[in-house]
């Protein structure tokens, strides 16, 4: 399968015998696998180190997704799903109560939700002790589900809001019952491009520190990479290795997610050259060079809200080991022109990993086995 005068006539010689022996890639190799005219000989190594850490199992999660509010004070030009007030067409903000009621609505099904995922925009009003509350009432509501919420851009925006640290931010929430942050935010981490893209987000250094901050306190944290829009190739590879070096610093990020970015919709339009369907292959050479490169970070995942069914259960054959989950309503793929359902079951979960030719596992938001906890 990995034939060594294959792949010496593709020039990746050294880059085979490096995956091989388990050694680390460099950046010039990361850019050496994005400019490879074969996808599939990419692929072809990805999926060896995903079957060398995974086998052949693929997990995904019983989850409910709350998307609190979509009124945000960023104004991040390729959001489709920001608002910049209540009164703007399209905003939405839920009270305590809208949460709550979602999550007994969803507890009362035969799912029996292994992870409670809330994420949303940075409103402007909204306080710290608010969201502590809602964490205390779901707890109360379902004590043994994990919590899985805030990326580090909302961390960063409670701690202004409140005039404390992002430590003490942290610490706080942690208190209230978080267990686990997703990763958003992080698009691309060149701070020209991000102050064309989101300048008044949080920073590339900002968002590391408060990944390794959370990860310093026993909470685990996914992490992403924003891709397929203004970046180039060597700002994804300079992205990938940035999150390595903090992950061999503090070791906390349990799944990479690549998440392709939506051109519907959005406020920022791309050139030609960007569009069309060949970004699907970028897609899954995106997701073969992230196994290949994050080499400390467990987990890879391919987000079949934002990649689609389809190109989601191809990616687990281009090192992809997780499809997130079940998922029941999300907002902020949807709002930038995603077409995927809005969630799935158990069963249709399953039967995609077993027709992709994998052995479906389900999960808990840090990656245990579920059926290894019950």
């Amino acid at each position: 399968m990995l034939d060594a005068s294959y792949y010496a006539a593709l020039g990746l010689s050294s880059i085979r015998d490096k995956v091989l022996e388990g050694e680390r890639l460099s950046a010039a190799d990361g850019l050496a696998l994005f400019a490879c005219p074969d996808i599939t000989a990419v692929g072809a190594l990805a999926h060896h180190v995903r079957c060398r850490l995974h086998g052949d199992v693929a997990s995904y999660v019983v989850n409910r997704q709350i998307n609190y509010t979509n009124v945000c004070v960023n104004g991040c030009v390729f959001c489709a799903f920001r608002r910049d007030s209540e009164d703007e067409p399209g905003a939405f903000v839920l009270s305590k109560e809208d949460i709550l009621q979602r999550l007994r609505a969803a507890d009362a099904t035969p799912l029996k939700l292994d992870e409670l995922h809330i994420v949303g925009g940075c409103h402007p009003t909204r306080r710290l002790d608010w969201f502590i509350d809602v964490f205390r009432a779901a707890r109360a509501q379902c004590p043994s589900l994990p919590i899985k919420a805030f990326t580090c851009v909302e961390i960063e925006h409670f701690s202004r809001l409140e005039g404390i640290s992002t430590l003490e931010v942290l610490q706080r929430l942690k208190e209230a019952g978080l267990v686990m942050m997703p990763g958003g935010g992080a698009e691309i981490f060149d701070e020209k491009l991000r102050a064309e893209l989101c300048p008044h987000k949080a920073s590339s250094e900002a968002w590391l520190r408060i990944a390794g901050e959370a990860h310093s306190l026993g909470i685990k944290t996914n992490c992403t990479m924003l891709y397929g829009h203004l970046e180039t190739v060597e700002q994804r590879v300079d992205h990938l290795c940035r999150l390595r070096e903090q992950q061999d610093r503090s070791g906390g990020f349990t799944c990479f997610i690549p998440l392709p970015f939506l051109t519907e919709n959005s406020r920022l339009k791309l050139p030609e050259d960007k569009l069309g369907p060949q970004r699907g292959l970028d897609q899954l050479r995106t997701v073969a060079v992230s196994r290949l490169l994050l080499d400390n970070i467990p987990h890879i995942k391919a987000y079949w809200i934002m990649m689609g069914e389809k190109l989601a259960q191809t990616a687990l054959w281009f090192g992809a080991d997780d499809l997130d989950g079940t998922i029941v309503e999300e907002r902020i793929g949807h709002m930038a022109g995603a077409s995927s359902a809005q969630g799935m079951t158990i069963s249709q979960l399953e039967h995609m990993i077993r027709e992709a030719g994998f052995t479906p596992l389900r999960r808990n938001a840090t990656f245990e086995s579920v059926e290894a906890n019950a």
